[in-house]
């Protein structure tokens, strides 16, 4: 057997076993949970996350990264949200986490809800609905969200840094982080996109990329050359403050235009190159380029499936007062 037949039996088998563990909480999942318990939650969510990606576009690619990240730790449990305290150090004070923003949107919205109806509505769904309404109020895709998610009441550091794929993957790595959560080659493709909107810091995932990518000095050499210029009048070494796009051009935009770049070998991070180096990913990119684009279709099914990741259901975890403390 090939290493590359071995490789692909293992992440079939991991995604099995997530497949299992998680199926059952994720059935407790349906569109329209709150219904009987508190029929205007998802049109008070809708309207007050409007109320600030109105005043501020850019909160919705940052909502949406939110989103990410609290799924691949600990499952989209709204962990992520979770304040540190003297005793322990959480998600959101992590290395992968420290640039996340956008909480006080999260805040606003669950203040809105609990005027309403107190005690009811996770602050797991409201992130997973402010993350998918926020993306189509900026003319991205709009995908159903199934409601029912409890809050987790287990928050750490490190367990950000062993589970949020770092913009220094490989396809390997990539690929093994996406099945430990039952995803797919196809999902990762999918999910990259979401690099079609926002910005980023020239923090070392770019720095190091440009001017010392093995220890010597060098340059990424999966990266554009020409590119690599470009960014390296905006990204000085060390510099972790200027801001620099991850779809030049069209950050604004939620488009295929993301796949058109990385193409061509300019995608900002190691992981976005990355999706070159798989027969399966590569022929996902180089489709998205050409008129079969399927990638607003694909969206929204992919968010729907990373959204159902280690949910807590039924009577497991707790309905948070405030999402940044364990009730």
């Amino acid at each position: 057997m090939t290493s590359s037949k071995l490789l692909s039996l293992i992440f079939l088998h991991l995604a099995f076993l997530v497949f299992v563990l998680d199926h059952a909480n994720a059935e407790g999942l349906k569109i329209g949970f709150y219904q009987q318990t508190c029929p205007s939650a998802e049109a008070i969510i809708k309207n007050t996350t409007a109320q600030y990606i109105s005043r501020a576009p850019s909160l919705a690619p940052a909502l949406l990264r939110m989103h990410f990240h609290d799924c691949f730790v600990n499952g989209c449990d709204g962990s992520v949200l979770i304040n540190s305290t003297k005793n322990n150090v959480a998600e959101k004070d992590s290395a992968p986490d420290l640039s996340l923003r956008g909480f006080q949107v999260i805040d606003g919205v669950k203040t809105a809800v609990e005027k309403e109806c107190p005690g009811v509505v996770s602050c797991a769904d409201i992130l997973a609905l402010v993350a998918r309404d926020a993306v189509s109020m900026i003319k991205g895709p709009f995908w159903p969200v199934p409601t029912g998610r409890r809050d987790g009441r287990v928050s750490t550091a490190q367990n950000a840094l062993n589970n949020i794929p770092s913009p220094f993957f490989n396809i390997t790595q990539l690929q093994a982080s996406f099945a430990s959560k039952g995803l797919s080659v196809k999902d990762l493709a999918v999910l990259s996109g979401a690099h079609t909107i926002g910005i980023s810091h020239c923090f070392p995932a770019v720095t190091i990329r440009l001017y010392n990518f093995t220890g010597k000095g060098d340059t990424d050499p999966t990266i554009d050359p020409n590119y690599a210029a470009v960014l390296k009048k905006i990204c000085k070494p060390g510099d972790l403050t200027k801001l620099v796009e991850m779809d030049p051009g069209s950050r604004k935009t939620f488009d295929t235009h993301y796949y058109s770049i990385v193409s061509k070998r300019r995608g900002l991070f190691h992981s976005d190159g990355a999706l070159l180096s798989d027969s399966v990913t590569k022929a996902y990119v180089l489709s998205q380029i050409s008129n079969g684009s399927t990638f607003l279709k694909d969206f929204g099914p992919a968010m729907v499936k990373m959204g159902k990741i280690g949910v807590l259901t039924g009577k497991s975890g707790e309905i948070r007062k405030r999402c940044a403390f364990i009730n």
